[in-house]
C-alpha cells in the first residue's frame, strides 16, 4: 500500500543470539523501519539513465578493489544478515541469497538500487535507501564478500510441483534456448552450472526459487527493467508461465534437477 511503512525483521543467527543486545535489536529494527518509511510509491520512474554495455562496463570499472574481510564488516553493521542470512544465504522466501554471487553482479545491483534503476516493490525501494548509504568502497567490500562464500545447497525453501517433461524442457532452455522463438540459451551468460557468467552475469545456481521465479515474471511484465539493453526482458518475454516455474525450480538445485531427469528417464 502506499505510504505504508515496511519493517525487515532483523535475522540473528541462534549460535550468536546470546551476544547480541536486546537494545542493539530495536536499534536496527527501529533503524529500517525510518529508513523505509519515506519511500515512495513503488512504480516511481527510474532516476537513472539505462545502461550500455559501454557505461556499465565504466561504472564496475570504476569502482575500488574489494576486500571480503572489510565487506563482512560492511554485512554485519549495515544489518545486510537481517534479510540475506548470516552468510548470504536469506532466511526466508522474501530475499534473493547472495552467497557464491559474482562480484561485479552484486556491485551492478547496488549502483542500480542506489541510482533508482531497480524500484519493482516496496523490498527494491528499501534497498535503495540502504545502498544510497554506502560508499563504492563498501560496495566492493561487500560485494567481494558475497563472492567469497560458496553458493546455497538445500536451502530448504519450498519447490512448486513441476512435470518431468517441464524440467526437460527447463534443462533445454538452459543448454540450448530454443532457435524457434530466438531464446539464447541461459548457459551462455550464467554459466554451465549456473554458477555466472563473464562481468556482471549473475549466479543462480541455488537461488530462492521463488525469487527467481518473481525476478523472471518481473522481466516479463516490464515491472523490472533494470538489465542492459533489455537482455533479461527479452529472454523473460518469450518464456511460458510453466517454462518460469521450471527454471526456477531446475536452478534452485541444478544437480538434483539432473538427478530428477535420469529418474524419470528410467
Amino acid at each position: 500500500m502506499k505510504g505504508a511503512t515496511m519493517i525487515c525483521p532483523v535475522f540473528i543467527p541462534r549460535r550468536s543470539a546470546r551476544r547480541v543486545r536486546p537494545l542493539a535489536v530495536l536499534a536496527a529494527t527501529l533503524a529500517l523501519a525510518a529508513v523505509s518509511t519515506h519511500a515512495s510509491d513503488a512504480h516511481t520512474p527510474p532516476t537513472a539513465q539505462p545502461w550500455t554495455p559501454a557505461t556499465l562496463r565504466q561504472a564496475l570499472a570504476a569502482l575500488p578493489p574489494g576486500d571480503a574481510a572489510r565487506g563482512r564488516t560492511v554485512h554485519e553493521t549495515m544489518f545486510c544478515a537481517s534479510c540475506h542470512g548470516e552468510r548470504g544465504q536469506a532466511p526466508t522466501l522474501n530475499w534473493p541469497h547472495l552467497a557464491g554471487q559474482k562480484a561485479a553482479y552484486t556491485a551492478k545491483m547496488l549502483l542500480d538500487y542506489r541510482d533508482g534503476r531497480r524500484l519493482e516493490n516496496h523490498g527494491a525501494l528499501l534497498m535503495r535507501d540502504l545502498a544510497q548509504m554506502l560508499t563504492p568502497q563498501q560496495m566492493a567490500d561487500v560485494a567481494a564478500f558475497y563472492a567469497q562464500q560458496p553458493l546455497p545447497r538445500d536451502d530448504g525453501t519450498p519447490r512448486a510441483a513441476v512435470s518431468a517433461e517441464a524440467l526437460r524442457q527447463a534443462e533445454r532452455l538452459v543448454r540450448h534456448g530454443d532457435p524457434a522463438r530466438l531464446i539464447t540459451p541461459c548457459a551462455s551468460c550464467h554459466g554451465a552450472r549456473g554458477e555466472g557468467g563473464t562481468r556482471e552475469a549473475g549466479a543462480l545456481a541455488g537461488q530462492n526459487p521463488l525469487y527467481l521465479r518473481r525476478t523472471l515474471l518481473d522481466f516479463q511484465s516490464g515491472r523490472r527493467h533494470n538489465d542492459a539493453v533489455k537482455g533479461m526482458s527479452t529472454f523473460a518475454q518469450r518464456l511460458t508461465r510453466t517454462e518460469i516455474e521450471a527454471l526456477a525450480v531446475y536452478y534452485a538445485d541444478p544437480s538434483a534437477g539432473r538427478h530428477a531427469l535420469r529418474q524419470a528417464a528410467r
